[in-house]
């Protein structure tokens, strides 16, 4: 079996000690090339080279950004059949999709784990969310939420770390903006009334789409990569409804009703439209501004080793 390893050397949490141990224990029961990214874009640069070159498995060892390479270089032509499966050995902060598929968090036991679905021909298929031309894993957002993740890419390249209280301090900061100056989105479901008047919107593909620290966010309870795109939208960003909208997400039930929030589990289909450009993020990976963006489901997208 032929495989490739694609290593973040700036991942949060990984190391060079890491990343060779994890190399030798694979290279123990595979045929392994190992690749460090080395910029922006490498990692789907090296998966699409992978999908034409037969290799059987892509193993990311990185955060949820990498990942998000990956499998864009692997589906760039679109989903088939003979495509190399994805492995993934979480090496960031959040690894929101690692943690979806019930990785361990622990990057060698994610490997011990990796090389029991591999000897016993263990795999899954997984639906994929696509914004545009930009398919994504756990989510993807317009306005707030992306806000947020602009700001904190911008501070990471300034050489600070993204550690949870950042994360708060940011999300505040920039909640009082988006409050000051909020965006009108227009949302359109295939079959539906336009929704009119959201101030942002987030669109799911599993549960929970990230984490605060220890604690889950859950705003799509019922969404998982075997059904639709899980919706969320709200019409007021006041404090009271924001206080209330957080205590729900963070609780173990996650996010129930609100009367100013939209909410839908499995969507297959939505568009959304902005009067004026908003930022878009996907799976944490901020994309730039946008006024109109359509997203779609798609079934059974990719083959995950799990």
């Amino acid at each position: 079996m032929r495989a490739l390893l694609v290593a973040n050397p700036s991942a949060t949490t990984t190391t060079a000690a890491g990343r060779d141990v994890i190399a030798y224990a694979l290279a123990s029961e595979v045929k392994l090339e190992v690749v460090a990214t080395r910029y922006r874009g490498h990692a789907a640069e090296l998966a699409a080279r992978a999908a034409t070159e037969g290799v059987d498995v892509v193993v990311v060892l990185g955060g949820d950004g990498t990942v998000n390479e990956a499998l864009n270089g692997l589906l760039v032509d679109g989903p088939h059949p003979r495509l190399p499966a994805l492995g993934v050995v979480p090496g960031g902060s959040a690894n929101v999709f690692a943690r979806a598929l019930g990785v361990p968090r622990d990057p060698l036991e994610a490997t011990h784990q990796l090389l029991g679905a591999l000897a016993a021909g263990r795999s899954r298929s997984v639906g994929l969310g696509r914004a545009d031309e930009r398919w994504f894993s756990f989510n993807a957002g317009l306005g707030w939420d992306a806000d947020v993740i602009a700001a904190m890419e911008h501070q990471r390249d300034r050489g600070r770390e993204a550690t949870p209280t950042r994360y708060v301090r940011t999300a505040f900061r920039r909640w009082a903006r988006a409050r000051a100056n909020p965006p009108t989105l227009t949302i359109e479901v295939p079959g539906r009334e336009p929704i009119e008047g959201a101030k942002m919107a987030i669109v799911s593909n599993t549960d929970p789409w990230t984490y605060l620290g220890g604690s889950a966010v859950r705003t799509n309870p019922g969404c998982s990569f075997e059904t639709g795109l899980g919706l969320f939208g709200m019409r007021n960003l006041g404090l009271p409804t924001i206080a209330r909208t957080v205590h729900q997400i963070l609780t173990d039930g996650g996010f129930r009703s609100l009367g100013s929030v939209i909410r839908d589990d499995d969507v297959p289909a939505l568009r959304i439209t902005s009067d004026e450009p908003v930022n878009l993020q996907v799976d944490g990976d901020h994309l730039g501004r946008r006024s109109d963006v359509e997203f779609v489901a798609v079934p059974d997208a990719l083959r995950v080793v799990v």
